[in-house]
């Protein structure tokens, strides 16, 4: 049994910094690290292979050096994180991409470009309808990486440039990710804690709303300004992008709080947003002048929806209709647990490297060898109570969220009545495209999961609880860096959830309070985990070689956009605490 230890080396502060070092050297190598390239020009930041890889070994340096985590421990974490990987994120990229590859391919695509130019060709506003409120919907229904992936791509076949698309929807997709697919993040963050689940997403849905409003101000500002346009340009168009946060803003504030809505707030705050933005610019207002790309001479050259049958829209749109349909089908625990038992008459079970591999030909189960129920978190972190850490790799490949976007690729071919050479060349290119990603996405979620084992994260989250009194705004902070950790705010509620518990008990705070906090600080980590911006690159990058040359780019972009996020967050939470403790909603009695 490997006992976690949260002062090694007898110093707190020493040990926090021995603790911090492999995100330290993650951040260097992906940021700031200099090289020379071919042409002997020099850039900051390395590969994102690369950089990823230095930070897994110094990982595992100080994990089994300093923590004194065995080797075998150390291995069969990292390997639980890479094969977590595959299943939760890879897959569903890889569905993702297939199906925007097939609609391209097909002719489709053109007819969606020119129907979002016939609700408005202004770029600013093209912004808010795709990143922001179509992204909503996606990560409302599949998460995960999917708003990313297809929204960028969609970005970029309108024309913006690829690091404009990916830094764009990484901003967008932050205010819906804590009910993203399918409410998940607030069901973890329920289970890890012990609190209420509808409780918790009442004290996200009054939270995050507030910031809500602001996204879409905020992501019209950056385009202009990357657009080296004027702040005239940004209040021009005020009427829209009010408009568009107000709705979603409202909306989410309202499903929140419904018992039979909750985990739906994203797709019913997405879509309100949406109707609502597209009957005013089409109805009641539209912007004086037409903002347009830097690189546009003349007004956008697209076919105005117009110009087509409606049959013919209503055929090019389909297959995101149907993404939506199948991630929301695929969403639903009922049908969930109706996948996970539809093979259940053949029973699997062998032994791999010592450990058993149990279950269906629909759901195996693989109990990790050296580290299931040999990890025993400690007090503070944990009660003295508490069980050994579950390592356990499940193999849900009927149910996974990727499976339901896989589906709508498939019916999306078919509908469109691919040819077998037009069906080689999609999948073809789409595996080319994430061969770097891959590579990378594995290798930090084996980083994330090394630490949660090894307990380095949880000296860092200690380190936060020492803020005292000011410490519901750290727990924003806590939030934001588990997702940096770990690339998903699902699994930061997982990490965090209970040591926010604990720390509000020892601190006399409302724990509903500090536990959601985790969760909606959090999401501002979207914007800069590796994870996300390998996959925005991958959706956005034709090039292979600016795939993985963006992520450095696109982190140093995003990381005060990022941290002033998390900040906003952790002063409304400090106001929440001590100014307007009305707005914590009470846990039902029993």
């Amino acid at each position: 049994m490997y006992q976690q230890v949260y002062n090694p080396v007898g110093n707190v502060l020493l040990s926090t910094v021995l603790a911090a070092l492999p995100i330290v050297v993650l951040l260097y190598c992906i940021a700031l690290h200099p090289h020379r390239d071919a042409a002997g020009t020099w850039h900051r930041g390395i590969s994102a292979p690369r950089a990823a890889l230095a930070g897994v070994l110094s990982a595992f340096a100080i994990s089994c050096l300093v923590f004194h985590m065995p080797i075998t421990a150390a291995l069969s974490a990292f390997t639980l994180g890479a094969l977590s990987g595959f299943v939760g994120v890879v897959w569903i990229v890889f569905a993702a991409m297939l199906l925007y590859t097939i609609t391209v391919h097909s002719g489709r695509f053109e007819i969606v470009k020119a129907s979002i130019t016939q609700i408005s060709c202004d770029r600013r506003l093209q912004c808010v309808l795709i990143a922001f409120c179509f992204g909503a919907i996606l990560e409302g229904t599949s998460g995960f990486g999917t708003p990313v992936a297809i929204a960028g791509a969609i970005m970029v076949g309108l024309g913006f440039r690829p690091f404009q698309s990916a830094v764009l929807n990484l901003l967008a997709n932050t205010a819906p990710v804590a009910w993203g697919a399918i409410g998940t993040p607030i069901v973890t963050l329920a289970q890890a804690s012990g609190l209420d689940q509808l409780t918790l997403s009442t004290m996200a849905g009054r939270q995050l709303p507030l910031l809500s409003v602001l996204i879409p101000f905020w992501l019209v500002a950056l385009f202009v300004k990357m657009e080296g346009g004027s702040w005239k340009q940004v209040i021009e168009v005020w009427p829209a992008t009010l408009c568009a946060g107000l709705s979603f803003g409202c909306m989410q504030w309202f499903a929140s709080h419904i018992p039979e809505l909750h985990l739906l707030t994203d797709i019913i705050a997405g879509g309100f947003s949406l109707l609502c933005t597209m009957f005013f610019l089409r109805f009641v207002w539209s912007p004086k002048t037409r903002f347009l790309l830097a690189g546009e001479r003349a007004p956008v050259e697209l076919p105005i929806a117009g110009h087509y049958r409606w049959q013919q829209s209503l055929s090019a749109w389909l297959p995101w209709c149907l993404l939506i349909a199948c991630c929301a089908l695929w969403g639903t625990p009922t049908f969930k647990s109706y996948l996970n038992g539809a093979l259940s008459h053949y029973a699997v079970s062998a032994t791999l490297f010592g450990a058993p591999l149990h279950g269906t030909l629909s759901l195996l189960v693989w109990d990790m060898p050296a580290l299931h129920q040999l990890v025993q978190r400690m007090p503070p972190v944990a009660t003295v109570t508490s069980a050994p850490e579950a390592a356990r790799f499940t193999l849900n490949w009927l149910s996974a969220a990727g499976t339901g976007v896989f589906v709508a690729a498939v019916l999306t071919g078919l509908h469109l009545r691919l040819t077998p050479t037009q069906w080689r060349r999609a999948i073809g290119m789409t595996c080319a495209r994430l061969a770097a990603p891959v590579l990378v996405i594995a290798q930090v979620l084996g980083l994330s999961y090394l630490t949660r084992y090894a307990g380095t994260d949880a000296v860092l989250g200690l380190a936060c609880t020492a803020a005292g009194v000011f410490y519901p705004f750290f727990a924003a902070i806590l939030g934001w860096l588990g997702v940096f950790l770990t690339g998903s705010d699902t699994a930061s509620n997982a990490l965090f959830g209970n040591l926010q518990h604990l720390t509000a008990q020892q601190l006399h705070l409302n724990p509903v309070l500090t536990v959601a906090t985790n969760s909606t600080g959090g999401v501002m980590g979207k914007m800069i985990d590796a994870q996300s911006i390998m996959v925005a690159g991958t959706a956005c990058y034709e090039d292979p070689s600016e795939r993985v040359h963006s992520v450095g780019p696109i982190f140093r972009t995003m990381f005060w956009h990022s941290l002033a996020g998390a900040t906003l967050i952790g002063l409304i939470a400090l106001c929440q605490a001590y100014v307007l403790p009305s707005m914590v909603p009470l846990l039902p009695i029993g």
